[in-house]
């Protein structure tokens, strides 16, 4: 084997290639490759013994740890498909997603089970339960113990080829019920080559999985960090400085986070030493806010900053190459290799430079669609129209695009900028404003530590835009400089309307993102008696 072209085969080339280097941290404990090789074939081997068939699914209802990473790369050998459960979710939620993909075997700890144990009457298609740890607890349902799952003779997998799926992602849900996105393993395994290419990954590599594994730029941790044969330390972290420690700790070179993390990180201290070794950041889940990313490049002087977009419907999108982050700090950059990025408007024609319109996307890393919901699935993932791209007239068969539901922006040199999602932008006094780049002014006065802006229904504006902000740790919100600073810094229609404080960090969704639409459930009413 000289390529992967499976999931799997990230850790069974990295095991021939540098087998007993250290692939997997997780506390005290690392796995080599050669480790991580037997144990995710061991699983493979259990599920097989299980009878799990070709494409079934198997859940992951686990925190950050070794048997996770375990069990999504032993179901994706065995032929089955892994489903990452988030561990923050409830067991309603999680009982939600095991009956809507109807997952067959669940894989958990003791201590999850026995919360989940009035949910799982309902899952008419769960068949098996394995859980961590060497005993078995009692249960409804058949139960395996992880080492017995691991020991279980040898046989061979299903046939897989790269189109099959391998992942069941579900989305945080913050519009209604979560959507099971499809990817498959050339999905993977593309965003896999794509992102260690321009991260320029190597074997000398410490990644820092800080993002859930549920997530897909936090599963990309992994196989970028398999492909290029280097170490992944897997953190669960309850406050920021957790993160920070663990840097430090672990030596690590390379840290992907979400804006909002980024914003906490950039509130903190950083030891001098961290900059010596810490080569990358990078920003992904929206667009990090100017004073932020200046923070950061004073704290570290010598790491590169590496600004990315991504939707979990197509696994990675675009990037913006450290040595462009002078020149437009605000861009998301342009299309990671092996992709293609179009911008189109309503009629799916091309938007001219600096118009804005839909981010389409292209290539290898468009997932599969929605599961079971076909409905959904047709409103994100079109065939893209002949003469787009490299389409000529005469391709007969169809090739499917993601159409992300993200308004963008191209300048004449091809770079992107993020405008906002279709679903938050805000019409006020006949004006469409992106809450991103009201949040972007305010985070950029220094007055507050964390910014959600959003709209309120109005009887006369529309939208009224509303402003909900946290103090800076150990500070404190002067509301009277920051409404002066909005007069200052925003035209008339953009000032917000009505802005709260209160006691951070503000809510996330279950990917670590400020949660707008939770938070502006309780402004719903604010202007109902407004003239």
């Amino acid at each position: 084997m000289t390529d992967a072209s499976l999931l799997h085969d990230l850790v069974a080339m990295s095991a021939n290639r540098f087998g007993l280097a250290a692939a997997l941290t997780y506390g005290d404990k690392t796995l080599d490759y050669n480790a991580l090789h037997a144990d995710v074939e061991g699983f493979a081997c259990g599920m097989m013994s299980l009878g799990v068939a070709r494409g079934e699914r198997v859940a992951i209802y686990l925190d950050k740890r070794l048997e996770t990473v375990i069990a999504s790369f032993g179901a994706a050998a065995s032929g089955a498909v892994f489903v990452p459960v988030n561990p923050l979710l409830k067991p309603e939620q999680v009982g939600y997603i095991l009956r809507d993909c109807n997952v067959r075997v669940l894989v958990t700890s003791p201590e999850r089970l026995a919360l989940l144990t009035d949910t799982l009457t309902d899952c008419q298609d769960l068949r098996q339960i394995v859980v961590t740890g060497s005993l078995a607890p009692a249960s409804a349902l058949p139960v395996l113990a992880w080492d017995d799952c691991l020991g279980s003779p040898a046989r061979a997998g299903h046939r897989v080829i790269d189109t099959d799926m391998a992942a069941i992602l579900y989305t945080s849900g913050s519009t209604g019920r979560p959507k099971g996105v499809m990817l498959s393993h050339r999905n993977m395994v593309a965003g896999a080559k794509s992102v260690s290419s321009y991260l320029e990954n190597h074997a000398g590599d410490t990644l820092l999985a800080a993002l859930p594994l549920s997530f897909d730029a936090g599963f990309s941790q992994l196989t970028t960090a398999f492909h290029a044969g280097a170490r992944c330390v897997l953190l669960n972290y309850l406050m920021p400085r957790d993160v920070l420690n663990a840097v430090v700790k672990e030596q690590v070179t390379g840290l992907t986070a979400v804006p909002p993390l980024w914003i906490q990180l950039a509130q903190l201290d950083w030891p001098a030493t961290v900059t010596s070794h810490l080569r990358y950041i990078a920003n992904t889940g929206g667009r990090m806010p100017l004073d932020t990313l200046s923070r950061l490049r004073q704290h570290l002087p010598q790491t590169q900053p590496f600004l990315m977009y991504g939707l979990t419907e197509a696994f990675r999108a675009t990037y913006l190459p450290p040595d462009e982050v002078d020149r437009r700090p605000d861009s998301i950059g342009k299309a990671i290799p092996n992709a293609e990025v179009l911008v189109l408007r309503d009629d799916g024609t091309e938007c001219a430079p600096h118009e804005p319109g839909e981010l389409v996307q292209r290539g290898a890393l468009v997932g599969l669609g929605y599961w079971n919901d076909p409905e959904k699935t047709a409103e994100r993932y079109k065939p893209l129209p002949a003469g787009l791209g490299a389409r000529p007239q005469g391709l007969v068969l169809p090739e499917m695009a993601v159409y992300s539901g993200d308004t963008v922006r191209r300048d004449e040199e091809g770079f992107l900028y993020f405008v906002g999602r279709r679903d938050e932008m805000m019409k006020t006094s006949g004006y469409r404003v992106s809450p991103t780049e009201v949040e972007e002014v305010i985070y950029a006065t220094r007055l507050v530590g964390e910014v959600a802006a959003f709209g309120a229904p109005h009887p006369r504006l529309g939208d009224a835009i509303v402003l909900v902000v946290t103090p800076e740790p150990g500070g404190a919100v002067d509301l009277d400089a920051l409404k002066i600073e909005c007069k200052a810094r925003f035209p008339a229609y953009m000032v917000p309307a009505h802005i709260e404080v209160r006691p951070g960090p503000l809510p996330r969704n279950p990917n670590g993102k400020i949660d707008r639409k939770l938070i502006s459930a309780d402004f719903h009413d604010l202007f109902e008696n407004a003239r």
